[in-house]
């Protein structure tokens, strides 16, 4: 009972209290950072105040005035242009260290802009560009089980120390095809490829694809590609005119290296590759059989950036191959040997007999 009766007291006391001294400390609160936004503006006002009276001072009155009727301003000399170019760096001298400043940041555009080299790879890099992301764990092959890392979320991860492996490799196999002079084929058909697929076959100096493959263009070639124009170029790549005439009966050329950056579209075009010898570089998913091409490079074949990176990296390693190929044009030795003349030379060994001596003496005499 005495406590039921301290209960009701003390209610019907709160009850009489007056809501301004039950809302005291959100008041207090309130008014303390209405007061420190205050002063906060009143400090930015007057720093504002200050630059603007500091620029005043330094600046001159070095625009020109202009007639209201013919709206042209009188000649200037050279000593109010140089004195006027002074107010201008003076100006900036004192803004300068004004606003903000951005700091290092990753720019995905960068990776068709200027793709970053072999050397540059690092997992920081492919992470970010989203190389390890696969598909569900219900569409993966058996046969990438080397490549994954792990599961998360259903989803397979694949590991990036394979995929910076495997992709170094890959360059070096392009620097090797594009020093020896061979010819690349970049081949990406999906929607927004196209540009990393036009970047990477500039800088090699090879060819692209980013529309649909025509069946048959290596094992038909002579039908499909007959009627396509062929010129003898020499160690630099410039043409040499004179043989428009003997090229008309020659078989259509062959890639001596194709990068695929997505096989399952383009699988009909492995198998032709596989059926001529022509070895293959492709971006091998986790739902993507690694057989199918020579030199896998597992990674997401959905990501753009992913692709944008691979294809970027092995247009790289395509420039260094040919930069090292001219270097070497220059002092004389070419890397590469020309097929006419290895047939004309098959040709006096047949006539030879074979003859070793023969043979050499033939090919000299070319």
């Amino acid at each position: 009972m005495i406590v039921r009766q301290a209960v009701f007291r003390q209610g019907r006391r709160a009850a009489s209290r007056s809501p301004r001294l039950v809302h005291r400390p959100f008041a207090s609160a309130i008014n303390t950072d209405i007061e420190g936004i205050e002063a906060s503006l009143d400090s930015s006002l007057k720093e504002t105040h200050s630059i603007e009276s500091l620029l005043q001072n330094e600046s001159t009155d070095n625009v020109p005035k202009i007639d209201d009727e013919t709206h042209a301003t009188p000649s200037t000399s050279n000593s109010e242009v140089a004195e006027s170019y002074r107010s201008l760096q003076r100006q900036r001298a004192l803004t300068s260290n004004l606003g903000t400043s951005l700091t290092p940041h990753y720019q995905p555009h960068t990776l068709l802009t200027n793709p970053p080299s072999p050397s540059e790879i690092s997992l920081p890099l492919l992470l970010a560009s989203q190389s390890h992301l696969g598909h569900s764990t219900s569409l993966w092959n058996p046969m990438n089980s080397r490549y994954i890392f792990g599961i998360r979320s259903g989803i397979h991860i694949i590991s990036l120390d394979i995929t910076a492996a495997h992709l170094r490799r890959a360059c070096r196999v392009v620097s090797g095809v594009a020093e020896r002079g061979g010819l690349i084929l970049f081949v990406g058909t999906r929607k927004g490829q196209g540009r990393a697929v036009v970047t990477a076959a500039k800088m090699s100096g090879g060819c692209h694809l980013f529309e649909r493959w025509t069946p048959g263009s290596i094992t038909n070639g002579h039908q499909i590609l007959g009627r396509c124009k062929m010129q003898v170029v020499d160690e630099f790549d410039r043409p040499i005119p004179g043989y428009e005439d003997q090229l008309l009966d020659r078989p259509s050329i062959k890639p001596d290296l194709v990068v695929c950056l997505n096989p399952l579209e383009n699988w009909v075009m492995l198998h032709e590759c596989g059926l001529h010898g022509i070895p293959t570089i492709g971006i091998i998913d986790t739902d993507a059989n690694p057989t199918w091409v020579t030199y896998p490079i597992p990674a997401n074949d959905d990501s753009l950036r992913c692709v944008q990176l691979i294809a970027g990296t092995l247009g790289r390693a395509g420039e260094e191959g040919q930069r090292k190929r001219k270097e070497k044009a220059r002092r004389g030795e070419v890397t590469y040997r020309p097929e006419v003349f290895e047939v004309k030379r098959m040709e006096e060994g047949i006539k030879t007999g074979g003859d070793g001596e023969a043979i050499h003496h033939a090919g000299g005499s070319q």
